[in-house]
């Protein structure tokens, strides 16, 4: 029963990434996709401070929204997706460490795994001489002020939201 439910909730965190983040991509084309990334599905990475099943679900969600991607490359497939699975993971043994009583430093993980990851992919094919240092951390800075806002802001509302209600107990437990 346990290793059922593990499955269902990855599969429908999965489901949630792709479809939200395809959805904004419709409705804001770019937005989730450019070097200036915002992608408002991130903020579901707070559901690896409840469960693990987010690990593997919010991963596949990434990879298969990446492959999906009409102009996606075989290395954002692997970039993305390694950058998820190792933001999710971290938040996931940091969840109880708090600051007034918010799980900051677990909440700003996306933000620390993809800029340098997302940064260097960016900085590597977004670059005309190539690769270039100022252009990484430049890349590297707009991916991460990206993740940290909108985990920052819709995360931290969302996580607000759950405790609030009580849901991480009545849904993840």
């Amino acid at each position: 029963m346990k290793h059922t439910k593990f499955l269902v909730q990855s599969g429908i965190f999965a489901a949630l990434y792709v479809v939200l983040t395809y959805a904004q991509n419709l409705i804001w084309p770019g937005s989730t996709t450019m070097a200036i990334q915002f992608r408002l599905s991130e903020a579901m990475c707070i559901m690896a401070l409840f469960t693990p099943a987010a690990i593997p679900g919010l991963t596949l969600g990434c990879l298969l929204y990446n492959i999906s991607w009409a102009q996606s490359l075989p290395l954002d497939w692997l970039v993305g997706t390694l950058a998820t699975v190792l933001a999710t993971t971290f938040m996931w043994f940091l969840r109880r460490v708090k600051i007034m009583k918010l799980p900051v430093l677990a909440l700003l993980m996306p933000a620390i795994c993809n800029a340098p990851l997302v940064g260097w992919e960016l900085a590597l094919f977004l670059g005309e001489a190539g690769f270039t240092w100022p252009l990484f951390f430049t890349n590297s800075l707009c991916v991460f002020i990206g993740e940290a806002a909108v985990l920052l802001v819709l995360g931290t509302i969302l996580y607000i939201a759950i405790t609030k209600r009580n849901l991480d107990q009545k849904l993840f437990l």
